[in-house]
């Protein structure tokens, strides 16, 4: 008779606790931050000088030094932010890591880019990246500063910002 009770309490205790835990996932629900579960990094540091057009981001996750001469930080596009025109003595890498960009070369078409979308950008050649007119746009920038650093050129133009894309 007490192992019957024991088993009728066990019994009672466990579906108390099962049935609560149901009601608290079913009375709870969790939410999350879309953005949050997609990044992989946080936001960086606001950009602040010429070399932008717009609000845009940076978090160096590598910055060169003596012995590896190359960089890699997480760029951050608010919608219609952008670079000006610039070159790389050693090329640039571009992975698109979120949102939708541009890429233009100069003397080429400006093209689109989306998440997973790859540029290689060739040692000393002009070019622009950032964020469409509507999405913010995120890319890992991996530069080579073994022949200098980077070249800063003019402000891209509201006309080759706007032009078609390829």
């Amino acid at each position: 008779m007490i192992k019957l009770y024991h088993k009728v309490i066990l019994g009672i205790v466990v579906n108390s606790l099962i049935l609560s835990c149901n009601q608290n996932l079913e009375t709870k629900p969790i939410v999350e931050d879309k953005l949050s579960r997609e990044l992989m990094f946080e936001k960086g540091i606001e950009i602040k000088n010429t070399n932008f057009n717009g609000n845009a981001w940076l978090k160096m996750l590598i910055a060169e030094d003596s012995i590896n001469r190359n960089s890699v930080g997480i760029v951050t596009f608010e919608p219609s932010s952008r670079t000006n025109w610039h070159y790389h003595p050693n090329g640039q890498i571009i992975i698109s890591i979120g949102g939708e960009g541009y890429y233009q070369e100069k003397g080429g078409p400006k093209n689109i880019l989306k998440k997973g979308d790859v540029v290689k950008c060739p040692p000393n050649l002009p070019h622009w990246h950032g964020a469409s007119e509507s999405q913010e746009f995120i890319q890992i920038a991996i530069t080579s500063r073994i022949d200098g650093p980077t070249v800063w050129l003019d402000p891209v133009l509201e006309e080759e910002y706007h032009a078609k894309v390829n």
